[in-house]
């Protein structure tokens, strides 16, 4: 008896889904969108001034010149053309995110730019300024009391409504190209190509997503540079703990009071082991700290760059304490007109319980003596 096994034969199944008329609305649709990037000049690097003799220069990628005003303008772009190539943005078909403003805000303008209708689900706490300029690009605000609930109801809006949630918080570090395409360590390697330290002792990011930390120490680890990566956290976010005991499960039960970073869960898109060293950072000193920006050079900036300044200046005392000499950078995130009524109002900080002078003084110190406080 042969053991050959027997071999059905049967109509070949074949389904076709390809659609002209889709396919068309595409190539416009990432068109669009590629063309915006083509019209945007780079952002800049600006100089902080620091003691000549000390050696050490600090710059701050100024992320609040693209179109829509922050630094999230790069992630919105790179989120649509990721939706686009996945089939996974439709054709009259909303796209739902959950933000806590400014990535809603560069997402709105985007949506607009392709002609789908867009929802941002966001706390009830989002300052009036980021609201407004979702609604001035078309978009729609949808709030939640509960900053933990921004998720499930995203998710649950887009089933309702049939659109895509595109969840910035997962895709964040998959949806750049963290090996090159100009991205925003690309572009800061670049511009300091003519600098004295053109490779920097360190780079200074803050985490919302964790998509630009990871983008900035992949990119770093790819063109093999020796350029550390710290990351600065707030008050009432995860990812110092997190990061500290390797939990990926811990969490807050609140939200953070410095707009677009910290988070009250560990986002599936930061990357812990790519970065050197995190900084938890009090908010009453990222206030502090944006002032001291405003009265150094002249420029208001949101509490997220803050946050960073603060760590970027702690690090620079260490380097000075040290005798080391070098550069360090960190991110001019948005701009601070859009929290006039928070971190550049007194009577907010006093709602808050927030006390800025020793943060303030602190500052002062390090600038005028190169000495950090203990």
């Amino acid at each position: 008896m042969s053991s050959t096994p027997q071999i059905r034969t049967g109509a070949t199944r074949d389904v076709d889904r390809s659609d002209a008329a889709y396919r068309a609305w595409l190539k416009e649709a990432v068109r669009k969108v590629q063309a915006d990037a083509n019209r945007s000049a780079d952002t800049h690097l600006l100089r902080f001034p620091l003691p000549e003799a000390w050696g050490i220069d600090l710059y701050l990628k100024d992320e609040s010149t693209h179109p829509t005003g922050s630094l999230k303008h790069r992630l919105a772009r790179s989120l649509f053309l990721y939706g686009l190539c996945n089939g996974w943005i439709r054709p009259g078909r909303p796209v739902i995110e959950a933000s806590s403003g400014s990535t809603a805000v560069s997402e709105a303008y985007f949506a607009k730019l392709i002609g789908v209708p867009f929802i941002a689900v966001m706390p009830r706490t989002t300052s009036a300024e980021k609201c407004r300029l979702i609604e001035f690009h078309g978009g729609q605000c949808h709030f939640v009391d509960d900053p933990r609930k921004v998720y499930e109801e995203s998710a649950r809006l887009a089933v309702e409504a049939g659109g895509h949630y595109m969840d910035q918080f997962t895709y964040a570090e998959r949806a750049t190209d963290w090996r090159g395409n100009n991205n925003i360590a690309e572009s800061i390697f670049r511009q300091l190509e003519s600098e004295r330290y053109p490779e920097p002792a360190w780079i200074v990011a803050t985490a919302g997503t964790g998509g630009t930390s990871a983008t900035l120490a992949r990119y770093v680890h790819y063109t093999q540079r020796d350029t550390r990566i710290c990351v600065a956290d707030p008050e009432n976010s995860c990812f110092f703990e997190g990061w500290t005991t390797g939990d990926p499960d811990v969490t807050r039960d609140c939200g953070s009071r410095i707009e677009g970073i910290g988070r009250p869960r560990m986002e599936p898109s930061f990357v812990p082991g790519a970065i050197d060293r995190m900084m938890k950072v009090p908010d009453a000193a990222s206030v502090a700290a944006v002032r001291a920006l405003e009265r150094v050079i002249g420029r208001k900036a949101g509490g997220s760059t803050g946050t960073g300044l603060w760590s970027a200046l702690k690090i620079i005392a260490e380097m000075v304490a040290e005798g080391r000499q070098g550069s360090v950078v960190t991110l001019l995130c948005d701009p601070g007109d859009r929290y006039l009524d928070k971190y550049y109002s007194d009577r907010w900080l006093a709602g808050q319980g927030l006390d800025i002078t020793p943060y303030t003084a602190a500052i002062d110190s390090l600038l005028e003596t190169g000495v950090w406080p203990g």
